[in-house]
């Protein structure tokens, strides 16, 4: 008598699992006449990804900051600039801004109450931090673009000496220079797309130094465009403005090393001379309080 409960109990147990197995089982008999009656368990609809969620999380934000069209079309340059082409980089860019100035004014009332002047400094502080970071990233990426100019010319050079056309030079060292330089092999790609859908050559051109904004590719770019219109040779062209791109990247070099010696003053003074005058001073010192104490004392 003491097993009959137990062996009601399995073999109820057993019956509802076999029944849920084969009323949740995709390809059972059971559960294609449940669905064909209404009442399977309906299907979850498809998560969007993250990136798609917090497009429409920040979606109603970008419809409400209070932005004049000139500062959003100078921000979206600077984004741009820094390799940050999406919408959504811009809607993230200015929530960072007020996230981080509510931020650190909540920090300033919770470390020193209502002062006025840390609350401003706070503000000021947090809105002003992602500007700061984003004018890094964009000086970060000119340099990347202006270190990977020269072999990209050299590269261009030897390509439209072999007789290639410059649009397909250019794709060419886009993709040679793809691992070694990304940015600048991005920025071929992408000249090369705009006249591939059909804009004028000096159009897309002007698009790249726009995009780039480094001076040594407008200039290139200014060269090509003049080079294009009174028709002299293009090979020539490129190998004189590669090797005055050189000369000026030697004289930047040289104005660098000049100013090292400035430059340096500020930590010697800092780090360098208190330790000498330790080092020399210190134990002068050290035997003229042995030499004196005694007579003080006295």
């Amino acid at each position: 008598m003491f097993f009959v409960p137990i062996i009601i109990f399995a073999a109820v147990a057993i019956a509802v699992f076999a029944f849920a197995s084969a009323a949740y089982a995709p390809s059972s008999m059971l559960a294609a006449r449940l669905r064909s009656l209404g009442v399977a368990r309906p299907v979850a609809p498809d998560r969007p990804p993250l990136k798609e969620r917090l497009g429409q999380l920040l979606d109603p934000l970008s419809k409400a900051l209070p932005l004049s069209r000139s500062e959003v079309s100078r921000t979206r340059s600077w984004l741009i600039q820094a390799g940050r082409r999406e919408r959504r980089h811009l809607v993230i860019y200015v929530a960072a801004r007020i996230a981080l100035a509510a931020i650190f004014v909540v920090l300033a009332l919770a470390v020193a109450g209502s002062d006025i002047y840390l609350l401003a400094g706070g503000l000021a502080f947090g809105f002003f931090l992602p500007r700061f970071v984003l004018k890094r990233l964009m000086a970060q990426r000119q340099r990347e673009i202006t270190i990977a100019l020269p072999d990209a010319l050299d590269l261009t050079v030897v390509c439209v000496e072999a007789g290639l056309p410059l649009d397909q030079a250019l794709m060419r060292v886009g993709e040679d220079l793809k691992y070694a330089h990304p940015a600048l092999s991005e920025e071929f790609y992408l000249a090369n797309l705009e006249i591939r859908a059909g804009k004028p050559r000096a159009e897309a051109l002007r698009n790249l130094a726009t995009r780039t904004g480094v001076d040594d590719i407008r200039s290139l770019v200014a060269s090509l465009i003049q080079t294009d219109r009174f028709g002299t040779s293009i090979v020539q062209a490129l190998r004189i403005y590669s090797d005055s791109l050189r000369t000026e990247r030697r004289q930047r070099a040289e104005e660098q090393a000049s100013k090292t010696a400035v430059k340096m003053v500020i930590p010697l003074v800092v780090f360098v001379l208190p330790s000498l005058i330790f080092v020399t001073l210190g134990p002068a010192l050290i035997d003229l309080y042995h030499n004196l104490a005694p007579a003080a004392r006295r």
